[in-house]
């Protein structure tokens, strides 16, 4: 089962499996849709056919395509942690830099494969202005630091937090460079991008 979005992204919690479902159909095709026709031509009606489900059942989770897309962010955003937390398990908690190459692979993954997530990725486009609660990078970086520090035995501090957020908003917008310059992500900017999160971390993680 896929894990539901916050509840404050949502008109209504499903308590049933059988509405847990449907809530996921629909995201599924709203992530399938974002690739077919964009971010602008999204509308709920084509979501809820697309789904097979009544247009009733997606205003009652969503008022609007764009809560739509938060909760369909939320769920990448828990995806690419359950999918980092998979890949450490088979990591020792000795060394740092095979920790911070599996938080990248593990995007580049979701990058190449996840419906949807080259326009809705963690967040939805253009947030609102000054909504630092609300900032997909931010709200990242501190589920990552939280991973790292309890996979590394780190403390969690600002210090760390601020580092891990620098380190995403600069990967961020490497990797989307990567991907502008070939579909697949440019192998030698990915390079470049790991030896730049190695070379910064370095500082706080060392």
């Amino acid at each position: 089962m896929d894990p539901v979005p916050p509840a404050h992204s949502l008109r209504r919690t499903p308590i049933q499996q059988r509405s847990a479902d449907r809530l996921a159909r629909i995201l599924d095709a709203c992530a399938e849709l974002l690739d077919e026709t964009g971010y602008e031509n999204l509308s709920t009606r084509t979501v809820a056919l697309r789904a097979g489900v009544p247009i009733g059942s997606v205003y009652r989770f969503f008022g609007n395509k764009r809560a739509m897309a938060i909760a369909l962010a939320h769920r990448n955003l828990d995806r690419y942690v359950d999918g980092i937390a998979d890949r450490l398990d088979d990591l020792p908690a000795t060394h740092w830099r095979p920790v911070v190459d599996a938080v990248l692979d593990e995007y580049l993954a979701m990058k190449r494969s996840v419906p949807g997530f080259a326009l809705v990725d963690f967040g939805v486009p253009a947030p609102p202005a000054g909504d630092a609660e609300g900032d997909p990078n931010r709200q990242v970086a501190v589920r990552l630091t939280e991973l790292l520090s309890a996979h590394l035995g780190l403390t969690p501090d600002a210090t760390l937090e601020r580092a891990v957020l620098v380190a995403v908003e600069a990967t961020d917008a490497l990797i989307q460079l990567a991907f502008r310059t070939d579909p697949a992500g440019d192998p030698g900017i990915v390079t470049e991008t790991r030896a730049m999160m190695h070379a910064y971390l370095a500082r706080v993680l060392d």
